[in-house]
C-alpha cells in the first residue's frame, strides 16, 4: 500500500484522469473530493460491499423469483412534462 501525506487543498493524481483532493479536515475525519470519469464508479467501501452483496444474491436468484419480484415492484416510469406553447 502506497501511503501519502497531504495537506487541505492538496491533491493526488491516479493515472491521467484521476484527481482526489483533500478538501478538508477536522479532528479525525478527513474530507475528499474525487474527479473521475462518468464510467469509473467511486464509492465508499461499504457501499462498494454492498453492492457487491446485492449483485451476487441477485445473480443467485432463479428465473422464475426474478420474474416475480419484477411484479411486485414494475420500473417507475415518469412523464415528461413539455411547456405548453403560447398561441400569437
Amino acid at each position: 500500500m502506497l501511503v501519502l501525506s497531504r495537506h487541505r487543498d492538496e491533491s493526488i493524481i491516479i493515472g491521467d484522469d484521476i484527481v482526489i483532493t483533500v478538501v478538508d479536515i477536522r479532528g479525525d475525519k478527513v474530507r475528499l473530493g474525487i474527479a473521475a470519469p462518468i464510467e469509473i464508479s467511486v464509492h465508499r467501501q461499504e457501499v462498494y460491499e454492498a453492492i457487491q452483496r446485492e449483485n451476487r444474491q441477485a445473480s443467485r436468484l432463479d428465473p422464475q423469483e426474478a420474474r416475480q419480484i419484477e411484479r411486485l415492484d414494475p420500473p417507475v416510469r415518469r412523464e415528461v412534462r413539455r411547456p405548453r406553447s403560447e398561441e400569437p
